[in-house]
């Protein structure tokens, strides 16, 4: 009952709505994308590692998360969404002009830029939203926003797929520039009152650091943040053996957005909990169990069984996003206004980063060692993040 009564406050807010709907559209194709692009190279090449850095192109921007976060502190943040929805809407027209192996470089050059913008992206939304939504709904709303996004997952993937088997790459990325023409209107019609940001004062590298001291000093964000750097990393590790999973299973590549579809049903379930979840257990143990749940998971995947395959997805999906939004939240609510795009991005970096490199052990691993090896390792570490976090002693209330 209070679970519907938070989810239903939050979605009548105007700004709210409008905010989910923009993370549902832009969501959708960038879901889509990101599944078809490794299938459009895995079908180009037959290569399982190529395959895997389209995701690593993706997540790479990331390292670049405290320089960028500053642009969100620098201008007004409804602005700043509008005009990187637009560059991502007229970038994508050019991956038109992929069609064999040596148009390769023009697809993770594009995937590079989409990367690099959803950081900016990201640290302007989340400080846009902490300024439009009341402190007291913000775990709501994040686990809301975390269904919404992930919740894409029981539908982009298989649209995607499937335009991507109809007609090929280039139209799921038409799609994709569209979806981002809609998020553009979605935030035109927010009402936000925002000052013009304040003239910034000493230097860039500076400004830049602030976001890191603010979080390596704070008692709640800096285990929350490595713990979700070291869970991400090992997401990363698991994430790029999908194919030699798939494979193991006796399927084509294109079954991977059944698997992605299964695993955001369990993260439309944990979003829609994670609310009242919070403010019963806080951040660090609501986060802790969920790396728990995650490292069985992904343990399991060895184990080449269909409906076990499908069981550890859904567990994937309830399991992974349980720290994003503990780390998110906490974020929001501990940081000052004029600091929140720079930490923001700060803490996406630090959280995010490790997923490029547990991408990048993966793609290279997968074609040396047995896979099944590679995901029992990540499951035992993932195991001992959750038992750390858990240990951690710094006082945090439950939100």
């Amino acid at each position: 009952m209070t679970t519907t009564w938070t989810a239903a406050r939050v979605v009548r807010d105007r700004n709210a709505g409008l905010c989910l709907a923009g993370v549902v559209v832009s969501g959708f194709g960038t879901s889509a994308l990101w599944l078809a692009s490794g299938v459009w190279v895995k079908d180009l090449t037959g290569s399982d590692g190529l395959a895997a850095l389209c995701a690593l192109a993706m997540w790479a921007p990331t390292f670049a998360g405290p320089l960028l976060g500053t642009l969100a502190d620098r201008f007004r943040r409804r602005p700043l969404l509008i005009a990187a929805s637009l560059l991502m809407a007229v970038l994508l027209l050019a991956l038109c002009a992929v069609g064999s192996p040596r148009g390769l470089w023009l697809l993770y050059a594009v995937l590079f830029v989409y990367g690099a913008a959803g950081v900016v992206h990201d640290a302007a939304e989340s400080a846009l939203i902490a300024t439009a939504v009341d402190r007291s709904l913000l775990g709501d709303f994040n686990g809301l926003r975390m269904t919404a996004n992930e919740g894409m997952k029981l539908l982009a993937p298989l649209a995607g797929a499937g335009l991507y088997a109809a007609y090929g790459g280039a139209a799921v990325a038409v799609l994709d520039s569209v979806t981002f023409l809609l998020a553009t209107v979605v935030y035109a019609l927010l009402r936000v009152r925002e000052e013009r940001p304040a003239r910034p004062k000493g230097s860039r590298r500076k400004r830049t650091a602030e976001g890191a001291r603010h979080l390596w000093a704070h008692p709640v964000l800096r285990p929350l943040v490595l713990a979700g750097g070291a869970t991400m990393l090992c997401a990363g590790l698991s994430g790029a053996l999908v194919y030699a999973v798939v494979d193991a299973l006796g399927h084509s590549p294109a079954y991977a957005g059944v698997l992605y579809a299964v695993q955001g049903a369990g993260s439309v379930a944990v979003g829609l909990l994670s609310g009242p979840a919070l403010r019963r257990l806080g951040e660090r143990r609501f986060a802790a169990y969920g790396i728990a749940v995650l490292a069985v998971a992904v343990a399991l995947r060895a184990v080449p069984d269909d409906p076990l395959a499908w069981t550890c997805s859904a567990a994937i999906g309830a399991g992974l996003p349980a720290v994003l939004i503990a780390t998110l939240t906490a974020v929001q609510r501990e940081t000052p206004a004029p600091l929140l795009g720079r930490v923001t991005a700060t803490a996406n970096t630090l959280v995010h980063a490790p997923n490029v490199l547990g991408l990048a052990a993966g793609a290279a691993l997968v074609e040396l060692l047995d896979h099944r090896l590679l995901l029992a390792t990540a499951g035992c570490a993932l195991t001992a993040t959750a038992a750390t976090l858990l240990g951690h002693r710094a006082h945090t209330t439950p939100t």
